[in-house]
């Protein structure tokens, strides 16, 4: 399992995560068409060649899941409950076709959980990084952790 229990953080553990991803044209035009957003930006090449960006733009909700996705093999794989929610979601930078991501994760926070004696919350920072090292997307995520079993 790669995950870690609840009482294996400590606020300020960093991980860089090992698995980066070059973003593809298909990966944008699926995930545009399959979650319904019409947005020429992701979908007219004419649209965005006329744009202030000059091409095509990847879909801010794809590069929002593929941070997310990349962070969870070393954060919560087979130890998650259920992510609790998202926070401080910001893009500073585009992404287009053909940029590779990587992610960077810290612990920002832990709570005990009052509800659940068997688990605790996690507050990740995650930070995805294209190639020429900018910041393309950040959050925090609550994630509800089992504790280690007994």
């Amino acid at each position: 399992m790669a995950g870690r229990y609840f009482e294996e953080w400590t606020v300020g553990d960093r991980i860089a995560h090992e698995i980066r991803r070059t973003v593809t044209e298909t990966d944008n035009l699926l995930f545009s068409t399959m979650t319904h957003n019409p947005q020429p930006l992701h979908l007219d090449i004419e649209a965005a060649k006329a744009s202030e960006f000059g091409q095509i733009l990847v879909n801010g909700t794809f590069t929002f899941a593929l941070m997310v996705g990349l962070s969870v093999g070393d954060t919560t794989l087979g130890t998650l409950v259920a992510n609790l929610g998202y926070d401080k979601l910001v893009m500073p930078k585009p992404v287009f076709i053909g940029d590779t991501m990587r992610a960077e994760t810290e612990v920002t926070d832990l709570k005990e959980s009052r509800s659940r004696p068997a688990a605790g919350i996690v507050t990740f920072r995650h930070e995805l990084i294209n190639q020429r090292d900018e910041t393309v997307c950040q959050c925090l995520r609550m994630a509800l952790l089992h504790r280690r079993p007994k």
